[in-house]
């Protein structure tokens, strides 16, 4: 159950980020969908969106593999020491 919760996780953000992919790459062939209102808007929703998708996959994965310690070293988090 937990992997299929994780699965849709990442699935709504792989979506927003094939979304922008296809909004960035439908600029260059100079299609224009109907809602946005111009072609150098459409480029940067598009790659807003796929920044967005691809950071929230990015920091999944991430984070996952910290728990699992499965990181370089310069990935870990750093310890806090206190002074005390």
């Amino acid at each position: 159950m937990q992997r299929m919760v994780a699965l849709l996780i990442l699935l709504i953000p792989g979506f927003i980020a094939a979304l922008g992919i296809k909004w960035m790459r439908d600029t260059v062939f100079g299609i224009l969908h109907p809602p946005i209102p111009s072609i150098i808007v459409q480029f940067l929703l598009g790659l807003f969106c796929f920044l967005v998708g691809l950071s929230f996959i990015a920091g999944f994965i991430l984070h996952r593999d910290r728990k699992r310690n499965k990181v370089q070293p310069r990935f870990q988090k750093k310890k806090r020491f206190d002074s005390e």
